[in-house]
């Protein structure tokens, strides 16, 4: 079967007196924003291109069908088919999320604690369901519930739905004694919900006319829609608005927020009715983040210079910038990440050297530890419960090579239970493989750290292929966790790298400085470093790598594939932001405007112009030998939007001269997430790693083991 080619249709941009020639701006649905609600009105002729792309990919993909549906199995047989979260406790009850066998998506559940102190967790006995997701996706092509939860006073459950992939949710509550729906009224959401204390009434923002979540409105659990109140409204297209209450649960928050500027508002949540109070209004370059305890906020924040972050403290009745003080001071070179406070506690999160560490603070008199491992790589986080009025935290602790462990942590006696550890059914075997952190040379003396993932026998001596991974954008580190699906590569041979590449902020703050605005090409640089680091190691050698990101890992991908296409073998893009000049320059995108302080603003900003012209995997697709690529997109995706892997694809097999395969699979009933359910999402995986294996020349390793496994 021959690729299709899409036809190339005259359509000319200017931007500061210069002009690009868009032959494939076609692709793009005018009317993508009801797209994003009904797939089914995209036009005919961009219809028919995806879905001639997607059959070519199904046709290449042919002799690799028994493979994927292997590796399906094998990635099944490392997940624990009857699973539950740790139960978390609030009050009389314990609540928590089960999948039983053969189910694709969570069943919310509740529990009655035996003894205050002493919690019993009985599945069987006083089990309450409130809620089976997978009863409510039945029949339907795409289904997520994003988020859900229980009123203060434990009578009701309110979830928000998107049923296309969209991310635009409806919010339903159920009463919880007798499970009949109260409430179907509120649609049109980001997904986010906040109870007040008086569980009759919550919050909810909702989308605009450009997806942006851009207003708060309070609701009264059974009023129509059209009776909420709007609580506050951003008028500033560049920012967007989200929700939250603190862990004392006084105060309902509103963060108006674009990737570098933040502003918090608050509600007394036992008045929902009262005024939102700004805390401290907006300062471009300030970002700061709230939390609460007695008569104080506590304010993680990067005013006055504290580029890594510090915190300071300031009264309830006094929260302006004036009056804070601080209570951890900034330390160049330790990043704070976050916080989690109980009543007698503070806990904060802090990178230094690229490791994660938790240190607890004691606010009666200040008195710190630090929990920390031993791992050179490790990913560390802290989860925040439901009672404010507790010396627990919870954490969970991961290594590329050790399962994910779950841990109570008694912050008085300083001791910890294991609360979870995740099994592999299939078996796994830490002491098989080997983790390691190296350090790259960039091209400007910078050293980019390097997670590497390999088993322990496999010879390093430059023949084995490797996965290079990377992000490197949005101040996103990239954690270094137990992924269990990554082990059907590494046990056939590759090795698995993680760069860690500037852009996000594994070397803190200023790591992230380093790759944005007129300093984003160091992140590709960085990344082609790490490619030439691990070949002068002898992890594998030139040609035999695979670039692969996604999002923005995947305008990675794109930029390094036309600076170095030498380098590869295969890419893999997924939902892959590669259209980014014409993106930036589309002020009524959902996501251009408040991604200007990340990329520039090539409209109003010449040098912004020219600087992403330089680089846009889009408008650098030349005449020349690219290696193999798969690409994916999602038709609902509001982030990246489909046609932007769409044009990138199409300008890429008109303009290369090579041979090699170049596929696009576009989801046509899902977003920017991909599949919904806990296994859809390994056909995504599978296709990935079939795809893989299958230009390396190791699919019949694939098929060895399944005969292995009939026998």
């Amino acid at each position: 079967m021959k690729p299709p080619r899409a036809a190339e249709r005259p359509h000319s941009v200017v931007f500061h007196g210069h002009e690009r020639n868009d032959p494939y701006a076609w692709l793009r649905d005018e009317n993508w924003q009801k797209l994003m609600q009904k797939p089914e009105v995209l036009r005919k002729d961009i219809r028919a291109y995806l879905e001639a792309e997607n059959k070519y990919t199904d046709s290449v993909m042919k002799d690799a069908a028994g493979a994927m549906q292997v590796l399906i199995e094998e990635m099944k047989g490392r997940i624990k088919r009857e699973d539950a979260s740790v139960p978390q406790p609030d009050g009389p009850y314990a609540y928590y999320a089960r999948y039983e066998a053969n189910s694709q998506h969570p069943i919310y559940c509740r529990t009655r604690i035996a003894a205050p102190g002493a919690p019993a967790f009985t599945w069987t006995r006083s089990e309450e369901i409130l809620l089976d997701v997978n009863a409510l996706a039945a029949g339907k092509p795409f289904f997520r519930v994003t988020s859900a939860d229980h009123s203060p006073d434990h009578a009701f459950i309110a979830y928000a739905t998107d049923e296309k992939g969209s991310e635009s949710h409806d919010v339903i509550v159920r009463n919880i004694a007798t499970g009949k729906v109260v409430d179907q009224n509120v649609s049109g959401t980001d997904g986010g919900i906040e109870w007040a204390n008086d569980s009759r009434t919550f919050f909810y923002c909702v989308l605009d006319e450009n997806h942006r979540p851009s207003r708060v409105f309070h609701h009264r659990v059974g009023d129509q829609q059209k009776k909420d109140v709007l609580v506050y409204e951003e008028k500033d297209s560049g920012f967007f608005v989200g929700m939250g209450k603190t862990e004392s649960r006084k105060f309902i928050l509103i963060n108006a927020h674009d990737h570098v500027t933040s502003e918090f508002l608050a509600i007394d949540a036992d008045q929902p009715a009262a005024a939102p109070q700004v805390l401290a209004p907006r300062t471009p370059g300030i970002e700061y983040h709230v939390t609460h305890n007695g008569g104080r906020w506590f304010i993680h924040n990067n005013a006055d210079g504290a580029e890594d972050f510090r915190i300071s403290v300031a009264a309830v009745d006094s929260p302006d910038r004036a009056n804070w003080s601080d209570l951890v001071p900034h330390q160049t070179g330790r990043l704070l990440l976050g916080m989690v406070m109980t009543a007698r506690y503070l806990t904060r999160m802090e990178r230094v050297d690229g490791l994660p560490r938790i240190i607890v603070r004691r606010l009666a008199d200040g008195n710190e530890h630090t929990i920390s491992f031993d791992e050179e790589a490790y990913d560390l986080s802290m989860v925040a419960g439901y009672e404010f009025d507790s010396d627990t935290l919870r954490f969970a602790y991961s290594s590329p090579t050790t399962p994910r462990e779950i841990y109570d942590y008694d912050m008085t006696a300083r001791t910890r239970q294991l609360r979870k550890r995740q099994e592999v059914p299939s078996g796994h075997d830490s002491s098989q493989y080997l983790s390691r952190r190296l350090m790259a040379p960039s091209t400007d003396g910078e050293l980019v750290p390097i997670s590497v993932l390999h088993r322990r026998d496999l010879a390093i001596d430059g023949t084995a292929p490797l996965v290079l991974y990377g992000y490197g954008a949005y101040g996103m580190s990239m954690p270094s966790m137990f992924i269990p699906n990554r082990f059907s590569l590494v046990d056939r041979g590759f090795v698995f790298a993680v760069a860690h590449i500037r852009g996000g902020t594994d070397r803190g703050y200023r790591w992230y400085r380093e790759g944005r605005l007129k300093k984003k090409p160091n992140t590709f640089r960085d990344f082609i470093a790490a490619a030439e680091h691990l070949i002068a190691k002898r992890y594998t050698s030139q040609g035999n790598i695979v670039a692969h990101g996604g999002s923005a890992g995947g305008l990675l991908v794109g930029a390094v594939l036309n600076q170095r296409p030498d380098l590869f073998k295969a890419a893999v893009a997924e939902v892959p932001f590669v259209d980014v000049l014409n993106t930036m320059t589309d002020g009524t995108l959902p996501l251009t405007p408040p991604e200007w302080p990340e990329w520039g603003n090539p409209i109003t900003d010449a040098d912004a112009y020219r600087t992403i012209l330089g680089y846009s995997p889009y408008d650098n697709v030349a005449a020349k030998n690219y290696p193999n690529i798969l690409v994916t997109a999602g038709l609902a995706d509001p982030r990246v939007t489909y046609w932007e892997p769409a044009k990138w694809v199409a300008k890429l097999r008109a303009k290369k001269t090579d041979t090699n395969i170049l596929l696009l699979k576009t989801n046509m009933a899902a977003g920017h997430a991909g599949a919904a359910g806990r296994f859809s999402k390994l056909e995504e995986i599978a296709l990935i790693y079939a795809f893989l294996l299958k230009v390396f020349g190791r699919l019949n390793l694939v098929k060895a083991r399944a005969k292995r496994r009939v026998a």
